[in-house]
């Protein structure tokens, strides 16, 4: 999100923004993974995902797709598929990935489960995560490459796979969480709502071999002059009324970030009229409009920004203003007195006085609350009161994460003692940022789980006695690759350490 640190530089960025309506479209390149996986070993087989993911891959190499088609796939297989699409997808494309099989909801995390997903029971959810793909994480990569569309389409709500007669079932529950914190430029489908659950086939007599979300939705995404939200709205409508007819409700959801309209095979009637001159025949869909960015509101152009970051003895804040001021002030909540911040030794080229402290120190265990920020400005007027949220764990989660990020080369080190040792002391030092951390040891595929100590929000940096802080590792090892997943859902770059 772009922000105008002043009315000299708003202007200039609306100036951009008409250069670069000026400038020519980026030419688009469609790209597509869609997986299917029948053959589970532990958990109930499925009969029709594999139909599903080729019905999709046809699909959409109708619409102009370069189409990746994996079937049956393990945890391995997955994540090797998944880096093979990464290397495919560059800045400015259109992404789509379609998945069918088995997808379980824990936590409000939905996971897609390979077919070597161990049979878990209650209390064994970690033994799910573990061995399962995180569906945030293929938005994730995606965002990572900067496709301009991602559509993400998920025929995965079906019953819980884990429930066995006579025992408890892992918690979680039939279907998929809803995908609501989604990035902008990304529109993902789901085969049936919250908690319920998709229909493979209507009857018995049914011999359809697609399911009857993906029969409908792939039908519907070949319709001219249908953009996203219209075929997803279509695909509801129809898969709702043929679930009713069964008295089953399923009635598919979508969740769309995207900007601007996206046709997947040609523009709106109306549209193409007054469009420039077609391209080639070969071309179905139509790019979508580049939009005018939006001016933030007056009030807001020159508000104060904060960034914290957490130490031994608490917490720095420091204040960006983009007015030269006189004085800033600030307090915790909306009563009690204003505090200056005082003086630096540095002159203000600006103002040609003393530079204002922007910054201030709060105990460790400072409460989560508001800081009111105000400042006087060149003209002697005061500005403000400005609110500035503060929540300790989100603003320690972002500290660290952008730490981990700046200082990648220092995840791991190697040392040759007794043996062959890597040390992951770094990532321990920064682990309230991290829910998962998994490595790869002579693999460019980080497949298993690094068992980092818990976080402790009251002394986030400690390491005490105890804490493992390295592994022992075969004397032939050569490399270890690193693959982050941080408490926000987001993920690293695959990084790869060398002896």
């Amino acid at each position: 999100m772009t922000r105008w640190l002043s009315k000299l530089s708003a202007a200039t960025g609306i100036a951009a923004a008409f250069i670069a309506l000026a400038a020519p479209a980026h030419a688009e390149k469609r790209v597509a993974l869609v997986i299917g996986n029948n053959d589970y070993r532990n958990v109930p087989k499925l009969q029709k995902a594999v139909n599903d993911a080729r019905t999709m891959g046809d699909t959409l190499k109708q619409l102009g797709f370069s189409v990746m088609v994996a079937e049956n796939l393990n945890r391995q297989a997955f994540s090797e598929t998944l880096l093979a699409f990464d290397r495919t997808v560059e800045a400015g494309d259109t992404a789509f990935f379609f998945y069918a099989g088995h997808g379980f909801e824990i936590a409000g995390q939905n996971f897609l489960l390979p077919t070597d997903v161990p049979a878990a029971t209650e209390g064994q959810e970690e033994l799910v995560r573990d061995a399962s793909v995180l569906a945030d994480r293929i938005i994730e990569r995606l965002q990572n490459k900067k496709a301009r569309t991602s559509i993400l389409v998920f025929d995965a709500c079906r019953n819980n796979p884990f429930e066995r007669p006579g025992t408890r079932a892992v918690a979680g529950g039939g279907g998929l969480a809803p995908m609501t914190q989604l990035p902008e430029g990304v529109f993902s489908v789901f085969s049936a709502g919250p908690r319920q659950t998709a229909l493979d086939r209507l009857s018995n007599d049914d011999a359809n071999p697609n399911s009857v979300f993906t029969r409908t939705f792939a039908k519907e995404l070949l319709q001219p002059g249908e953009n996203l939200v219209q075929v997803a709205q279509r695909t509801r409508r129809m898969v709702s009324e043929m679930a009713d007819t069964v008295k089953h409700k399923q009635i598919p959801v979508y969740f769309d970030q995207m900007v601007d309209d996206v046709f997947l095979n040609g523009v709106a009637k109306g549209q193409a009229d007054a469009a420039k001159p077609a391209a080639s025949p070969q071309q179905l869909a139509a790019l979508p409009p580049v939009s005018v960015p939006k001016l933030p509101k007056e009030e807001a152009i020159n508000a104060p920004i904060a960034s914290f970051s957490r130490h031994n003895g608490g917490w720095t804040v420091v204040f960006s203003i983009a007015d030269p001021t006189l004085g800033i002030s600030w307090r915790m909540g909306d009563s009690g007195d204003f505090r200056e911040t005082g003086f630096i030794d540095t002159l203000d080229p600006r103002t040609r006085k003393r530079m204002p402290n922007p910054s201030i120190e709060l105990p460790a265990d400072a409460a989560a609350g508001t800081i009111q920020l105000r400042y006087v400005d060149t003209q002697g007027e005061m500005q403000g009161p400005f609110p500035i949220k503060f929540d300790p764990e989100a603003a320690l989660i972002r500290d660290q994460r952008k730490i981990l990020d700046m200082t990648a080369t220092s995840w791991l080190s190697f040392r040759e003692f007794n043996g062959l040792l890597v040390y992951y002391t770094h990532l321990v030092s920064y682990r309230c940022a991290i829910r998962e951390a998994r490595i790869g040891i002579d693999t460019a595929v980080p497949d298993k789980v690094l068992k980092l100590p818990a976080c402790d929000l009251r002394d986030p940096g400690s390491i005490s006695a105890g804490m493992p802080l390295y592994m022992k590792l075969a004397p032939t090892t050569q490399s270890i690759s690193v693959e982050l997943t941080y408490r926000d859902g987001s993920v690293s770059e695959i990084k790869t350490f060398r002896r």
